[in-house]
């Protein structure tokens, strides 16, 4: 093969390569690899920080679905017993009704027995609308006392009876729409879950590689901000603490207490603290348990469904869903942020944490992840949207 091989022409080398023509198409190729390395993806390829913002946003979208999913589930259940109470009630008026006709077939009878008033009587009982025979005055005058009042309760009976059926009815229909909003919502978690899926599984190794480095450099400088609230609420309780020693001062020690001194509306009670403790004692137990959508324990939760078991461990009933837990107790600055307030996040209040102190929460962040302890600052200041104090 050697022999077929045409003398090299003489020239001048570039970096080791020894044609001006390799050297040019190498050169190219160098500067297209500097190129792409800080080119936009194609059009047709999102580029990386689209993939996590898109990522982040389908799951925050799951959450806010999960919450209408709980809100429906709840509604459902409301509505379920309340149906059958109410068919429980139409059967027990069925059966007074029932009772009524017996009694009222027992007059008959002995009408038919003494010949009195069989025919009107037997027509009162075969017609379609009692309360219409009763309306003829000649009847009425015709019944004894205790005829009568036995009529008014066939017909009272038979009126309440109605009304109960057509409200059964109307609680059925509501029971329905309600069941069909919950499997709306269900479908809309797993879509949303399912396209955030689809979109991590386009990522190559190298690609979630770097998405891994960008989500920790996020995490680290949550870190810090909840090192800067801590320190901040550090410096506002020796504020309280020293306000309170000058108070005490004041009082030449004759009374334990403020004089009107603002220690500042942070500060909860004991008995507060006392149940803060125990709600934060048994979120951190549940540390490294699955988040699953609609989840309330005891091997998985959804956000607000630890909330709620947390505070329930407390003996504090909080509501279902992070709509309605941010309105079951008092609102605090985050600055004044104690252990056990609730902290919720974003402007559609879909996720909600325990604050456990320095700027740190335990929480069922997303589909995929844990129940863990992290900076309430995980998804930037600006997600967070207010913090309850709930006892």
């Amino acid at each position: 093969m050697a022999s077929h091989r045409k003398s090299r022409p003489t020239g001048t080398r570039v970096a080791g390569i020894r044609t001006p023509a390799l050297a040019t198409a190498a050169l190219t190729s160098v500067a297209l690899l500097s190129q792409s390395a800080h080119a936009t993806p194609s059009d047709d390829r999102p580029s990386l920080e689209e993939v996590r913002k898109k990522v982040d946003d389908l799951y925050r979208q799951a959450g806010s679905a999960t919450e209408k999913y709980n809100a429906a589930r709840e509604r459902t259940a409301k509505q379920r017993e309340h149906v059958d109470a109410l068919l429980q009630d139409v059967a027990e008026r069925t059966q007074k009704l029932n009772d009524a006709r017996e009694e009222l077939g027992t007059y008959a009878s002995a009408q038919y027995r003494t010949g009195g008033l069989l025919p009107s009587t037997a027509t009162f009982l075969l017609a379609d609308s009692p309360q219409d025979f009763v309306d003829r005055s000649r009847l009425v005058e015709r019944l004894t006392g205790r005829q009568k009042d036995v009529v008014d309760d066939f017909v009272t009976q038979q009126s309440e009876t109605m009304r109960k059926r057509r409200e059964a009815t109307a609680s059925l229909r509501t029971l329905t729409e309600s069941q069909d909003d919950l499997k709306t919502a269900k479908a809309t978690v797993q879509k949303k879950l399912a396209s955030a899926r689809e979109l991590l599984a386009t990522l190559t190794a190298q690609e979630k590689a770097r998405l891994a480095a960008i989500e920790e450099k996020k995490q680290e400088e949550a870190a810090r901000k909840a090192a800067e609230l801590a320190r901040q609420q550090a410096r506002e309780r020796e504020r309280q603490e020293q306000a309170q020693r000058e108070a005490e001062q004041r009082e030449d020690g004759t009374t334990s207490g403020s004089t009107g001194t603002d220690t500042g509306p942070a500060t909860p009670d004991s008995s507060y603290a006392t149940k803060a403790d125990k709600a934060i004692a048994f979120a951190r137990a549940q540390i490294g348990k699955p988040y699953v959508w609609g989840a309330t324990g005891p091997d998985s939760y959804d956000c607000s469904g630890l909330t709620q078991a947390a505070w329930k461990a407390a003996d504090v009933s909080l509501p279902r869903t992070t709509y309605d837990q941010v309105d079951a107790g008092t609102t605090v600055p985050v600055s004044q942020a104690q252990p056990g307030d609730l902290v919720f996040f974003y402007d559609d209040i879909s996720h909600v944490g325990v604050y456990v102190g320095d700027g740190m929460m335990i929480h069922a962040p997303k589909p995929g992840a844990y129940v863990r302890e992290e900076s309430v600052y995980y998804d930037g200041e600006s997600s967070i949207h207010s913090v309850v104090r709930p006892a």
